[in-house]
């Protein structure tokens, strides 16, 4: 078939239209629905004043508004309904422990306990605890560290830039959010200041508990001040350091620690709980599950300009000091330690190493390597497939348009 000039020069522009379109498409954030919180809370709340029902009615507004901190990040309702929250608990006095006025939804995959000789129910470890009773499951990990790095549940891992408040975790039994601050002024490298983990109630093995840690303020202990709450334990490795939070009606191990000005995460969590969502909720919401969104996505192999104190060759000496195989651990803490010029960040890269051996149950994954850590993130790789596209489409226009002169 012999193309003509005009149809080749209508075919090509057509394919570097597609190749725009695919290469400007990113991730949208849901629509945000605070509003949804802000109706359910005034219909909730009782109208004769501050009471027991009106704190319930607060903690059930907290919860809404928690969730919808991903898509709402950058809505101004959103942000005054954190305040306006803050600012209500204090006036009346309400705690951040205690029931809601909207019950959690039944948790249905976790099989019922056995019951003790009086036929109570017992909180006991013994009989709260996942392996006993669905075997041995198949265990996943998720690491989140330095500028930061972030390993997910399914071994992918990525250097993010998300700043701000962001949902690591968020299934039936568990939340855990991050805020995340620049490492220096000015950088699109950030790290975790802030973690808060939410254990929601699960009858007769816990109540709903709440821990919270910021940098320079590592406790061992939930918000009320306890230590333990029926299949719930804290434990505090080093003081000030590190901290461990077994939640063994679910099977998860946390391990937070605090390196240099900043906290380090990582979890391991059995399968079947890191996929059991409501059937509201968006799968894609929660960066341990899939990951960050592509436009959030940094290349780890092209750092910015070195920060003071670190050339590219003092960054990978100092980083083999502590990681002798050069995996993405080690590519973490060369970009790390050029990005914010503190040696700090070769520890937490180490640590976490030191986690992922600690919490992952196949030790041929360990070491990821570039080439297997899934690294690059869908969007380059459909913009790359369309430049090919537009190249193909380029030389065929061109080999028809030579069979017209």
């Amino acid at each position: 078939m012999v193309m003509g000039k005009g149809a080749g020069a209508a075919a090509l522009r057509l394919g570097k239209t597609l190749v725009v379109f695919v290469c400007l498409l990113q991730p949208v954030a849901p629509q945000c629905k605070i509003l949804n919180c802000n109706t359910e809370f005034w219909a909730s709340a009782p109208s004769s004043g501050p009471s027991e029902e009106f704190c319930a009615a607060l903690r059930a507004y907290s919860h809404c508004v928690w969730r919808t901190a991903r898509s709402c990040r950058g809505d101004l309702a959103y942000h005054s309904a954190q305040h306006g929250i803050e600012d209500l608990m204090s006036q009346h006095n309400c705690s951040s422990e205690g029931p809601v006025a909207h019950t959690v939804p039944a948790m249905p995959s976790v099989p019922p306990l056995v019951p003790t000789d009086s036929g109570i129910p017992s909180d006991g470890p013994e009989l709260c605890q996942y392996e006993r009773s669905v075997g041995r499951p198949k265990y996943t990990h998720c690491g989140f560290f330095g500028d930061p790095h972030l390993r997910t549940f399914n071994d992918q891992f990525q250097t993010c830039r998300v700043l701000g408040a962001w949902p690591l975790i968020h299934n039936k039994y568990l939340s855990v959010q991050v805020t995340n601050t620049p490492v220096l002024a000015g950088s699109i490298a950030t790290a975790t200041s802030k973690l808060t983990i939410i254990f929601k109630s699960l009858p007769s093995c816990t109540d709903q508990k709440t821990y919270h840690a910021e940098a320079g303020e590592l406790v061992a202990a939930f918000t009320d001040g306890s230590q333990s709450a029926g299949a719930l334990h804290i434990l505090e490795k080093v003081p000030g350091r590190h901290v461990e939070i077994q939640g063994r009606h679910i099977g998860a191990t946390l391990l937070i620690r605090q390196v240099g000005g900043f906290l380090t995460f990582a979890a391991r969590m059995p399968e079947e709980v890191t996929h059991s969502l409501d059937d509201n909720d968006d799968q894609d919401l929660y960066l341990c599950l899939h990951g960050c969104p592509g436009n959030q996505i940094i290349d780890s192999r092209s750092p910015e300009s070195p920060a003071r104190g670190f050339t590219h060759q003092l960054a990978i000496a100092k980083c083999k000091e502590r990681l002798p195989v050069e995996d993405v651990y080690f590519q973490s803490c060369v970009f790390d330690l050029l990005s914010s010029g503190d040696a700090e960040f070769a520890l937490a890269a180490y640590y976490a190493l030191e986690d992922v051996k600690a919490l992952h149950s196949d030790k041929d994954k360990y070491h990821l390597f570039e080439r297997d850590a899934g690294a690059f993130n869908s969007a380059s790789q459909g913009c790359s497939f369309a430049l090919l596209i537009l190249l193909a489409m380029s030389l065929w226009t061109h080999l028809c348009c030579c069979k017209c002169v």
